[in-house]
């Protein structure tokens, strides 16, 4: 991975969720980079370890198994994170899934609470025990991760939808509740980015025809291209950095201008 912004992170501490994921493992890899030190968080203890793997030799990174969506897990992540690195400097709450691929009318309740579970609840569990770190510290940046799919409607994922429309919410109000410290919450609002995530939307929309949807949907971007999850790891980092310190409550989009099309 090419860095050459000159944005660092030195000694920071970065807790990241779902860390196992495309977008998380390409910003642990990058923030690791920048100087930063991880916490990388996962449900997935295989999958983590293959992540961490990832990170250049010289880097200093833990990796905790939690469940985001599990009170007790969060608060034992927070925890050993700062029994482990003495603070939390820097707060990537990514974890998150598509749920299935259905019309409102045939979508069942059990993968609705899921989607809400992990996407809503697991945000607002990791701010609910992150913020007090920070707080006490007066510094710090949250990242959640919210989505363009959070700024518009789209057939077949309204439930992925509503809750990424109910992260960008959460930023937004924790953003106002933080009003006077040195604490910022942000978020970032991926578009198509070229993932496990987006080719099981694209299946679930039109089944054995994946490629097809693709070329469509690229059709729609300014950018005649997907995303990258090393882009969207860039703006996390610089919203991580001290250069994004007067950006509070904010929505930024990775979505090679789709929004505007």
């Amino acid at each position: 991975m090419d860095v050459r912004d000159g944005i660092r992170l030195d000694g920071k501490v970065a807790v990241v969720t779902g860390a196992a994921g495309e977008i998380g493992t390409a910003t642990i890899q990058l923030m690791a980079l920048r100087g930063a030190r991880i916490v990388a968080i996962d449900r997935n203890q295989d999958a983590l370890a293959k992540a961490v793997a990832t990170l250049p030799a010289n880097a200093e990174a833990i990796s905790l198994v939690a469940d985001v969506t599990n009170e007790d897990d969060v608060e034992g992540y927070v925890r050993k994170a700062v029994e482990a690195a003495g603070t939390i400097d820097i707060f990537f709450n990514n974890a998150g899934i598509e749920g299935e691929i259905a019309p409102i009318t045939h979508y069942p309740i059990e993968s609705f609470r899921r989607v809400l579970d992990v996407n809503v609840v697991g945000v607002f569990l990791g701010m609910k025990y992150v913020l007090p770190v920070m707080l006490k510290n007066n510094t710090g940046s949250i990242i959640n991760t919210a989505s363009v799919a959070g700024l518009m409607g789209s057939p077949g994922v309204a439930v992925y939808s509503a809750s990424k429309h109910a992260v960008i919410g959460l930023t937004k109000s924790a953003a106002i509740e933080v009003t006077g410290t040195n604490v910022r919450i942000n978020c970032v609002c991926p578009g198509l980015i070229d993932s496990r995530m987006l080719s099981s939307i694209f299946e679930g929309r039109n089944p054995g025809k994946q490629q097809a949807t693709a070329t469509k949907a690229i059709e729609r971007i300014p950018a005649r291209r997907l995303g990258l999850t090393s882009e969207v790891a860039s703006v996390v980092a610089f919203l991580a950095s001290d250069e994004a310190r007067y950006v509070c409550g904010a929505s930024y989009t990775v979505d090679g201008g789709r929004l505007t099309s």
